[in-house]
């Protein structure tokens, strides 16, 4: 017989939007009910292996009070567990991995054990249920309404979930599809949206951001730890594609600002701007000796983005083939590093690269998830475009003011090579604001995006796609949630009513959320 649960709010996906989402509604005093496809909650902190990428303003202001205090925790834990160092413990902005793309480079464990101790008390409370392993794979509808969604566990078990509000907080939107629910993939032409940087012809669905599948490792000189052949090494040692000024398997490539060949380094020491302090997640000299024996890195770099098809509404061989060979990809990188690789001494291979499977919690030290950039977004009552954003549009600094934010963020728009071969767009972008409009969809009633899945275009999804800004759509859809079912509205209601609109904001600034920024420049 097949298991139903109830909760006010169903959360599909327990990523960093998810856990902010049942963090929101649960503090709220609802029941959740969030189900995450992998072992770990949270997503890219955790699963996929990306450490946080953050505004440069990060320490003082640019976040939800429940994201300052996941960071204020991840320091803690590194305090209160572990032998650091007197300069790395007086360290106001202690970095654990010293990585230079991010202010709070940590490790993926660390993210789990913050996540489960700040849904804790929930947890503990029978508020909030979570079911890691389980996967949507049906949802029953009522006209506009979302009835149940049914997810199915790894031993092919099914639960039928039901509610009164569910959360999509995939890292694809899976739930999109199996509800009906209105939605865009992939890049919009400019005749559609008025961007400069759209596609100039025909919009294309199947012209979706790379992704990544990372991989960590440390380094061990003089020692070896070269993994097997991959079986499409030889693929990738001769791969080039025709926008990338080196073969994919060398330290050459694009600068995403300017299309200019980059050549870099590995190791510290060897040059400027070395890979492997690039998303380092434990840098050794925060600790007392002996704590590590190497530094800790992830391997999240140009070298390893895929591009060559999309993972989304394709069939499942085709998913699965891309699947593999961005794995593929990642393990060829770290052969081709391990014995082939020019080093800046004059030899050949780094043998002493080990891959750290204890890291990830997955084999050969590979994510458990591929690192989604870029997934199904909602056809929403509002969509958020460049030129909402751009300092081309506007001179005086000032990103475009939205009556019904909800939220801020701040990141340049970063968008990876595409499946249709088009290289980097990474263009500047202003600090903005997260309009409740993007997360409404066009007809469903009681479905919220909390996670990539909001109204954005392919263009500015390249910076609302990141860390802080996930977490703060996810806990404001949490919350108005919440908030729909205490004052049993609609959350087109709260957007549309003047009297209820600042009614909830009132509710979000009470809680913590910043919903204009100061006045700053551009990114």
């Amino acid at each position: 017989m097949m298991k139903h649960i109830q909760a006010d709010v169903v959360i599909i996906g327990g990523g960093t939007g998810g856990c902010a989402a049942a963090l929101g509604a649960a503090r709220s005093g609802q029941s959740v009910v969030m189900t995450e496809a992998y072992d770990w909650i949270g997503g890219q902190l955790t699963s996929q292996v990306v450490p946080p990428d953050e505004p440069r303003w990060i320490e003082q202001f640019g976040c939800t009070a429940s994201y300052r205090t996941y960071r204020n925790a991840v320091r803690h834990y590194y305090h209160r567990f572990f032998p650091l160092t007197e300069q790395a413990r007086a360290r106001v902005a202690f970095n654990p991995g010293n990585a230079w793309v991010s202010r709070l480079s940590h490790e993926p464990r660390t993210a789990l054990a913050v996540l489960r101790d700040m849904l804790a008390p929930y947890v503990h409370s029978g508020r909030v249920q979570i079911w890691t392993g389980y996967k949507p794979v049906k949802a029953e509808t009522d006209g506009d309404d979302v009835i149940s969604v049914t997810i199915c566990g790894r031993e092919g078990d099914h639960l039928v979930l039901t509610g009164r509000y569910f959360l999509d907080a995939t890292e694809e939107g899976d739930l999109l599809p199996l509800a009906g629910v209105e939605y865009v993939t992939g890049a919009e032409s400019a005749t559609e949206t008025g961007e400069a940087h759209a596609l100039a012809g025909q919009a294309d669905s199947k012209d979706i951001q790379a992704f990544t599948h990372c991989l960590a490792l440390d380094y061990a000189e003089g020692e070896d730890y070269t993994i097997a052949k991959p079986q499409e090494y030889e693929f990738w040692k001769n791969y080039q594609a025709n926008f990338w000024p080196a073969p994919q398997l060398s330290w050459t490539v694009p600068s995403p600002a300017t299309l200019a060949p980059i050549t870099y380094v590995l190791m510290p020491g060897e040059g400027a701007n070395p890979l492997f302090t690039y998303r380092r997640l434990a840098d050794r000299s925060n600790f007392q000796p002996g704590t590590y024996e190497t530094d800790i890195s992830v391997v999240n770099w140009p070298q390893n983005d895929y591009w060559l098809g999309p993972i989304i509404d394709v069939s499942p061989e085709e998913r699965n083939r891309h699947l593999e060979s961005a794995k593929q990809l990642s393990l060829s990188l770290l052969y081709w590093m391990q014995r082939e690789a020019p080093r800046a001494d004059g030899g050949i291979g780094y043998p002493g690269l080990r891959p750290r499977p204890d890291v990830t919690g997955a084999p050969h030290g590979l994510a458990q998830a591929p690192y989604i950039r870029e997934g199904r977004r909602i056809r929403a009552e509002f969509t958020v475009l460049e030129q909402h954003l751009s300092p081309v549009n506007h001179p005086d600094g000032k990103a475009e003011k939205f009556a019904d934010t909800v939220g801020i963020g701040s990141y340049r728009i970063d968008l990876h090579p595409s499946t249709a071969l088009r290289t980097f767009i990474d263009i500047p972008s202003l600090p903005f604001q997260i309009p409740l409009g993007a997360l409404i969809p066009i007809r469903v009633n009681n479905l919220i995006p909390a996670a990539k899945n909001i109204g954005t275009t392919h263009i500015t999804n390249g910076c609302y796609r990141l860390h802080p800004v996930e977490w703060n759509i996810g806990e404001a859809a949490g919350m108005l949630a919440a908030y729909c079912i205490e004052n049993n509205v609609r959350p087109r209601d709260v957007r549309n009513s003047p009297e209820m609109l600042v009614s909830f904001q009132t509710r979000l600034r009470n809680n913590g959320f910043e919903l204009e920024w100061p006045s700053i420049g551009a990114v």
